[in-house]
């Protein structure tokens, strides 16, 4: 396969290193064809790129001013603005032929079950479930937590919340009881929304019963709404638990339920990321800047159109799920796939089944799932025809250039350019991300989406030189930004704004080439430091994987009385290969080869899994902790 291709265009832009120039096909089709000149606009002027961006989009009542930056860090967007999201996802395609488009198709983990909703089908059981969950005392600005299984009504209620103009907090339904526990009690939640079960990698999970346990103490908690999903016998509490189909048959349970006008700054949602220590942080988002943020990102990012079969294959419960599953696509009127299991049940080929069987145009996912199905070969995906996909991208951490480049050359068979965003639950939208035109370059997010600007700067604060690694800081505000942590305020200006102040404080360590392409490092506490050489785990952990040995790698770096630290890899070898001594120091020498002598690690062990959480980012510092026999601080969102 060629490093480069000749780009469509007459006059190319010369890049440097590794890079995969857009096909004329792809040229020829793409919605914005002239990046560069869409990308200088917006940087002269990005608050009238997004004003532009929002007037697609339709207002209750327009706003007076777009950005108040007057008490920074605590921006405003589109002040004075009324809408409500839920009237632009949904209502609005009703007056248009997308009325009976579909606007998500949904398979069971076993294959046994498929249901589908067009836009009209949609805005009824939004409406239905509006109306129960108003019905059972939920108002404006009430929160709802939301603990389910990834089924259709997730996303009914999500929708539902935001009509109504409650605030929803999804939990992501595998939690542990104390993790649903504390994420009720800190947003103070009246409903809780659950189901009786749910189903991974074949086995049941009890969401109901976890639930009883978590809001057993939670006084505050006033009902639970349990849609039956398993039909296995789940306790029930008479006067607080309700069958949600039951209460479909009811009188409550109507067509037509009305949609609240909010203001722009309204909160929409909060949603949980966990830190290193303390209880997770709850990122606020609200409708109006949130809205731009994401339908505009998706639609410039996956050249969305009216014909794709969009499936990001993440969860609901995470902010790739929120963004990208149920806000950005409906916002965009796209189709969008949901599937119930993972990639590898009940085999490898689930993924290229369902692609082939739905006829998916683009694919979003993680690494983490992309190194996974590496390690069973091409022989899968060959089986099936994958030739609907034009578009394939990633979400969650930095790919490393092998997974890369296969999923490149396996799935999208050497056509397909795959978008690599870059983003977080607090940006609420991709902050660095590539297009369909721009030209790739293995493990690179490319540059800062329209309108935004990036910098990277030393400890002092000031700009490193292009190729040199730093803290990785966002210098203008944007839309679809968390507006504060829910319920603390001087954490939220601690944790973002303190360290550089005026910039936000993204927590990851990056560097940019001399093609103002940024690589992204990993987080600030992913950045090993050997005898004075900042080493990214992602660049150790991507020269491993480059060895046919191995499936997946873990990079930390472990305190060492020479050389201030040392690397400790972790190793997960493919089937057919097996641990021994012999082979983890030829690891050593390959890192050593690969990146140099000052990256070779001290040690290789070899695991049979590695600690990540539900959304597939390896959760280093519980390798550090455990290594060093520390505290792992909090464990809520572990996989395993």
């Amino acid at each position: 396969m060629p490093a480069a291709k000749k780009p469509g265009n007459a006059k190319p832009k010369k890049f440097n290193g590794e890079v995969y120039y857009p096909a004329e096909d792809v040229l020829a089709r793409a919605n914005l064809r002239d990046w560069e000149k869409t990308a200088r606009r917006a940087d002269k002027d990005f608050v009238g790129f997004w004003e532009q961006e929002a007037t697609q989009l339709e207002w209750f009542k327009p706003w007076k001013k777009t950005l108040d930056d007057g008490k920074a860090p605590f921006y405003k967007w589109f002040v004075g603005g009324k809408l409500n999201i839920v009237h632009n996802c949904i209502e609005r395609h009703l007056e248009t032929p997308r009325k009976n488009k579909l606007a998500l198709i949904w398979e069971s983990e076993d294959g046994k079950q498929d249901r589908s909703f067009s836009f009209h089908a949609l805005n009824r059981e939004v409406s239905r479930m509006a109306s129960i969950i108003h019905a059972l005392g939920v108002k404006k600005g009430d929160r709802v937590t939301i603990y389910m299984g990834r089924i259709p009504e997730i996303i009914f209620a999500m929708l539902a919340c935001a009509k109504i103009g409650a605030v929803h907090s999804v939990v992501f339904g595998g939690f542990s009881v104390p993790a649903l526990r504390g994420r009720v009690q800190d947003s103070e939640s009246k409903l809780v929304i659950t189901c009786d079960g749910g189903y991974q990698n074949g086995k049941l999970i009890e969401l109901k019963r976890i639930t009883d346990e978590a809001v057993a103490q939670c006084p505050g908690v006033e009902n639970v709404l349990v849609v039956r999903r398993t039909g296995h016998a789940v306790p029930f509490q008479p006067g607080r638990d309700h069958w949600y189909h039951e209460m479909l048959e009811s009188p409550v349970a109507k067509d037509r339920f009305p949609t609240q006008p909010m203001d722009a700054e309204d909160p929409l949602f909060i949603l949980y990321t966990s830190g290193s220590t303390g209880r997770p942080k709850a990122i606020l988002h609200t409708h109006g800047g949130y809205m731009v943020g994401t339908y505009t990102t998706l639609k410039y990012v996956f050249d969305i159109k009216d014909e794709d079969r969009y499936w990001c294959a993440a969860d609901p419960g995470w902010i790739t799920g929120h963004s990208y599953i149920v806000y950005g696509p409906l916002l965009n009127g796209a189709t969008s796939f949901l599937y119930e299991g993972g990639p590898t049940f009940p085999n490898p080929g689930r993924w290229w089944q369902l692609i082939e069987r739905y006829g998916i145009t683009i694919l979003y996912t993680a690494p983490t799932a992309v190194r996974g199905l590496m390690r069973f070969g091409e022989d899968w995906p060959e089986q099936y025809d994958l030739s609907s996909l034009r578009l394939l991208g990633s979400v969650g951490e930095p790919i490393n250039p092998e997974a890369w480049r296969w999923y490149y050359r396996v799935i999208g068979k050497g056509k397909t350019p795959i978008m690599d965003t870059w983003w977080q639950t607090e940006t609420g939208m991709f902050m660095i991300t590539p297009t369909p035109v721009v030209p790739l370059k293995p493990g690179s997010g490319t540059r800062p989406f329209f309108g935004q600007r990036a910098e990277i700067l030393d400890e002092t604060g000031k700009p490193v030189k292009d190729g040199d690694e730093g803290y990785l800081v966002l210098t203008r505000p944007w839309p679809s930004m968390l507006r504060t942590i829910y319920g603390d305020a001087e954490l939220y200006k601690r944790q973002y704004w303190s360290k550089y102040p005026g910039k936000y404080m993204t927590g990851d360590s990056a560097r940019r080439d001399e093609d103002g392409y940024y690589w992204i490092i990993g987080r600030v506490d992913d950045v090993i430091n050997v005898s004075g050489h900042r080493l990214g785990t992602a660049e150790i952990e991507s020269a491993l994987i480059t060895h046919p040995a191995v499936a997946e790698s873990a990079a930390i770096g472990l305190p060492h009385e020479v050389k201030g630290q040392a690397v400790h890899c972790f190793v997960l070898l493919k089937p057919e290969h097996s641990a021994s001594e012999q082979l983890a120091e030829e690891l050593r020498q390959h890192v050593a080869t690969v990146i140099g002598g000052i990256a070779r690690p001290e040690e290789v062990a070899f695991v049979d899994k590695l600690p990540k959480t539900r959304s597939g980012k390896i959760m280093r510092r519980v390798l550090k902790a455990r290594a060093q026999g520390l505290p792992e601080g909090d464990l809520s969102t572990l996989e395993d």
